[in-house]
């Protein structure tokens, strides 16, 4: 199973999905121990609110996402293509990678004013 973890700084859960240039992929095999992650760094175009194409994606295999908050737009997009999108208030990316590996609810997402403005703009995407 593929897991992908939205991040600033490759350390910590970044704030909005759609926005994150930078990911932490984890290819994890159930029963085994914790895969290095491999970090991945999108461009502009291939972040996931610029992101326009039909071609491959560098997350495309991913079966579930983290972040810490992530817009309608952004959680439609992923629900076609197959991906489980889990927000948390979790900061930290290894934290939140291994509570989802042990099966346990990650803490809830706290509220951010920024949402506001991001579900009004939703309104009128495209997506």
């Amino acid at each position: 199973m593929k897991i992908a973890i939205a991040t600033d700084d490759f350390a910590n859960v970044s704030g909005h999905a759609g926005q994150a240039a930078r990911w932490l992929l984890y290819d994890c095999t159930p029963g085994a121990a914790l895969p290095s992650a491999q970090r991945i760094e999108l461009a502009r175009p291939q972040v996931f609110h610029h992101w326009e194409s039909d071609a491959p994606h560098p997350l495309d295999a991913v079966e579930v996402m983290v972040a810490r908050s992530a817009g309608d737009g952004f959680l439609r997009r992923m629900q076609k293509r197959g991906v489980t999108v889990l927000l948390t208030g979790e900061t930290q990316a290894e934290g939140a990678i291994r509570k989802v590996l042990d099966g346990e609810a990650l803490p809830d997402p706290r509220w951010d004013a920024s949402q506001l403005l991001c579900r009004l703009r939703d309104l009128f995407s495209r997506h």
